[in-house]
């Protein structure tokens, strides 16, 4: 399972509640359950009670691991407490709601009309629901020089690096940060060093740590009277900055815009044959789909207009059957967005018995594509717009080296791109181009300046239960958009208020 993002904290209001006690108002309590699957609930936190009110503001705030990868379902209910029990089935229900925590964490302020069921209003009831990342932001910067340094190697200078502790609790020093080491150099300079507060001190300024200024060798004072030291630390800088995390971004405002690209070409085989990935199954779906659906369902929620651009690519399209590779789905290339992710699956359907697979398999035009709106919006110099481009392709990429230099040229932009294998082909060429393995470079060994694309073949996830797939191809999404807008300086739209430790 992938590392939470980071916890969250709910505050909870409600206005104009259900009054179901006679002769007062009611004491309404609010629970959150997470969907646990198979029609199953489970209970993660819950407010104080609060005697005597329709409008209260619960004090009490609802703790929440987060995960951008995963569609994670709560449910908000509201209960009249009248007695001690901790059991609410005998509490009187004064009304809920169903959302996605993705929904709660990309709206700066989430309000909703409570239900006693589904379709049934609770009179006049609303639940407001904001939430706030539990972290501390504060980063430890120094930059460092030493001059002098003794000389340790017989055949050149010293290789110096330094080395940062702790005092942990008992008293002992826990090592927090290594430095590079610079070849032979005794008057070194250290790249900057960023470390978190939480990990450099605990967050506690008053905790001791251990840095010597002046490097003294033991068996050289007691053996020289002259000697003075080894060398000098001078501490050039040090700063404690804010270093802003996904969750600021995104409760910021920044929309994220998400992109599908879907490969018609011929290699996929006939989409009436049962053969075929492109083939739709009596139960409605094939890989291609629940590829969409997987990673569609998650970046949903944080894009306000729900408005997706969608495109083919290698296949002939009607009237001229030239080969394209960047056709509307909705063959509307004016406005290629489609509503929601049901929009791009019926928009796909749609197209199938309409255009003819052909080949080659070419990502740089629709790479491209998006990467003109990700510099477009690059310009406006504001963390409001990333993008997701997800491309599903069943097999070798034709036009490597043009999509080795779009994604170099996309990875300077605020943008992801993840690339869904279907089918079983070899698929060397994708993974060449997911930078796990070192740094990407195009054709004339430009490299890219950070990490944008993750490849997963879907056969790892066949027999996988279905979000299982997004989980894998988004959970380094969080770490690139924050990357983005760390190497450009970006703070948030809207950055979270600084509040006082």
């Amino acid at each position: 399972m992938a590392g939470c993002v980071s916890r969250v904290e709910l505050s909870v209001t409600c206005r104009s509640l259900l009054d179901r006690d006679l002769g007062s108002k009611s004491d309404p309590l609010c629970v959150v359950l997470q969907d646990a699957g198979g029609g199953r609930w489970a209970e993660l936190d819950r407010t104080e009670r609060i005697k005597n009110c329709q409008n209260p503001e619960f004090c009490k705030k609802l703790v929440v691991d987060y995960y951008f990868e995963k569609v994670q379902k709560l449910k908000f209910g509201v209960y009249d407490i009248d007695n001690k029990s901790f059991d609410l089935n005998d509490d009187d229900y004064l009304g809920g709601i169903e959302c996605t925590l993705g929904q709660v964490v990309s709206s700066s302020v989430f309000t909703r009309p409570l239900e006693l069921k589904q379709g049934k209003p609770a009179g006049k009831g609303t639940i407001t629901i904001s939430a706030e990342e539990i972290k501390d932001t504060r980063v430890l910067c120094l930059e460092i020089e030493a001059r002098n340094l003794d000389k340790k190697d017989l055949l050149g200078k010293s290789d110096p690096f330094l080395e940062f502790y702790k005092q942990n609790d008992a008293g002992a020093w826990q090592l927090v940060y290594r430095s590079e080491v610079i070849k032979n150099n005794l008057n070194p300079c250290w790249k900057k060093i960023s470390v978190p507060l939480q990990t450099f001190c605990g967050g506690d300024f008053n905790k001791p740590i251990k840095v010597e200024f002046e490097c003294i060798h033991p068996e050289k004072k007691q053996k020289k009277k002259s000697y003075k030291n080894s060398g000098i630390i001078r501490i050039k800088s040090c700063k404690i900055e804010t270093e802003y995390s996904f969750l600021d971004y995104v409760m910021g405002g920044c929309q994220i815009n998400f992109t599908v690209g879907v490969d018609f070409t011929g290699s996929n085989g006939d989409p009436k044959s049962p053969d075929s990935l492109h083939y739709i199954s009596p139960d409605g779906i094939n890989e291609y789909l629940i590829a969409i659906w997987s990673v569609g369902s998650v970046v949903q929620d944080y894009d306000a207009d729900k408005l997706f651009p969608a495109f083919g690519f290698g296949a002939q399209v009607p009237p001229s059957w030239q080969v394209s590779h960047e056709f509307a789905l909705n063959f509307n290339p004016s406005n290629p967005y489609c509503q929601g992710i049901q929009g791009i699956v019926d928009a796909y359907r749609q197209i199938l018995p309409q255009i003819r697979l052909y080949g080659p398999t070419n990502f740089s035009p629709i790479i491209n594509h998006v990467a003109r709106f990700a510099a477009h919006s690059a310009q406006q110099g504001t963390a409001s717009q990333y993008f997701i481009l997800l491309i599903i392709t069943d097999g070798e990429i034709t036009d490597l080296d043009q999509t080795r230099q779009a994604i170099v040229n996309a990875s300077k932009l605020p943008m992801s791109i993840i690339i869904v294998g279907v089918g079983e082909a070899d698929f060397k060429a994708m993974e060449f181009l997911d930078g796990d393995n070192g740094v990407l470079k195009s054709l004339t060994g430009e490299p890219a300046a950070r990490d944008i694309v993750q490849f997963v073949p879907f056969r790892q996830f066949k027999n996988a239960p279905r979000e299982a797939l997004s989980q894998m191809v988004l959970a380094e999404v969080p770490k690139q958009l924050v990357s983005y807008y760390k190497w450009q300086g970006w703070p948030p739209v809207k950055p979270p208020e600084i509040k006082k430790v």
